[in-house]
């Protein structure tokens, strides 16, 4: 049995080289940004869990970095093209108080300008 590839076009121009790369950065920046919310959302239900009514500081925190995240990824999402946030709220299960959070800047925050 034998293989068979799709031949690549001869000549490959300098801007479909360069579309592939913008391409693969989008795709990247994507897997990168879900993996971020899906941390920040483990980290907010982690601290739910252990401490439900303790300190108030770290949970408002927490709270901030998930909803910069799904921010992040959203906005990514739609630089790709897919326009529609409903799957993102309904796959990764993110709760309406991190999504009423999404957004909004309280002051400069660290590692961010």
């Amino acid at each position: 049995m034998t293989l068979r590839t799709t031949p690549r076009p001869a000549t490959r121009t300098p801007v479909a080289a360069l579309d592939y790369e913008i391409a693969q950065e989008q795709a990247t920046a994507l897997g990168r940004l879900g993996r971020a919310l899906e941390a920040a959302l483990a980290a907010l239900a982690e601290h739910d869990r252990a401490a439900p009514a303790k300190s108030a500081t770290v949970r408002r925190q927490l709270l901030a970095e998930a909803g910069d995240a799904l921010w992040c990824f959203i906005v990514q999402r739609e630089a790709c093209g897919l326009r529609d946030p409903r799957p993102v709220l309904r796959d990764y299960r993110v709760p309406a108080e991190v999504q009423n959070r999404m957004g909004i800047f309280t002051g400069r925050r660290e590692g961010r300008r």
